[in-house]
C-alpha cells in the first residue's frame, strides 16, 4: 500500500483534520453511515469492505471535490447511488446560501434510500428519480463516481454541460485509457488531477463537450 493511500483519514477525528469539517457535519456524517449500513442490509448499496472503508475511501474522496470548486454552489450528482460524492457534498455545504445538490439515481429503491437520508438530515438536497440522459439542469458542476465509462458518461452529462456545468468525473487507473477512448466519440478539454484519495485514481475535470 502506498504512503499516499495510508495518509487517507481512516476515521472521522482525522477526516475532520483533513477536510476542515465540523462536529455539526461530522454528527450528519455518522448518521449518513449508519444509515447506509442499515439499508445495505436490505439492498445492495455497496459491499462490505465499502462500509468498513467509509472515511478514507468514500467520504474523503468525495470530499476532496470542493477543493477543486470552492466556489460552487449548484451541483449535479449522477448515478448517486450510494450517496457519493452527492450526500457528502450537501452535508459539507449545508448552511451556506444558494447551495443545492441534485442527486440523479434511475433506481427507485436507491432513490427512497437517498430521500431518506436528505430528509434525515435536513440537507439542502433534492432527488430525481430518472435517467442520467434525461437530466437538463444548469449547475456548476455535474459529477459522477464509478457510473460508466468517460465515452457513455460524457453523453449522460451532455445536458448539463451544455447547460454551463464543468464536470468534475472521479474515475480510477483507467482513466487515460477512457480520455482516449472517449475523444474517438468527443471533443471536450480535459485536466486530470490526481485523487488525494487514491494514488491511482484521477478527477477529470471537464469542458467544452461537442460530438465530432
Amino acid at each position: 500500500m502506498s504512503a499516499a493511500l495510508l495518509d487517507a483519514p481512516t476515521d472521522a477525528a482525522a477526516f475532520a483534520a483533513a477536510t476542515g469539517a465540523t462536529p455539526a457535519q461530522l454528527a450528519d456524517l455518522e448518521r449518513f453511515r449508519a444509515t447506509l449500513a442499515d439499508w445495505n442490509q436490505r439492498i445492495n448499496l455497496m459491499g462490505p469492505a465499502g462500509l468498513a472503508e467509509f472515511w478514507p475511501r468514500h467520504a474523503f474522496d468525495s470530499a476532496q471535490l470542493l477543493g477543486l470548486a470552492p466556489t460552487a454552489r449548484t451541483w449535479v450528482d449522477i448515478g448517486a447511488g450510494a450517496g457519493f460524492p452527492g450526500v457528502v457534498l450537501a452535508v459539507l455545504l449545508k448552511g451556506k446560501p444558494g447551495v443545492k445538490v441534485t442527486l440523479v439515481e434511475s433506481v427507485a429503491k436507491r432513490c427512497r434510500f437517498l430521500e431518506e437520508v436528505v430528509q434525515a438530515l435536513d440537507l439542502p438536497a433534492e432527488v430525481q428519480n430518472v435517467r442520467a440522459e434525461d437530466v437538463a439542469l444548469s449547475a456548476d458542476i455535474v459529477t459522477a463516481r464509478a457510473v460508466a465509462p468517460l465515452e457513455k458518461l460524457l453523453g449522460f452529462a451532455k445536458p448539463c454541460l451544455d447547460r454551463g456545468a464543468t464536470g468534475l468525473f472521479m474515475k480510477g487507473r483507467s482513466a487515460e485509457s477512457e480520455i482516449v477512448a472517449a475523444r474517438a466519440r468527443w471533443r471536450f478539454d480535459c485536466e486530470a488531477i490526481p485523487s488525494r484519495s487514491d494514488p491511482e485514481g484521477r478527477i477529470l475535470k471537464v469542458d467544452r463537450l461537442a460530438p465530432r
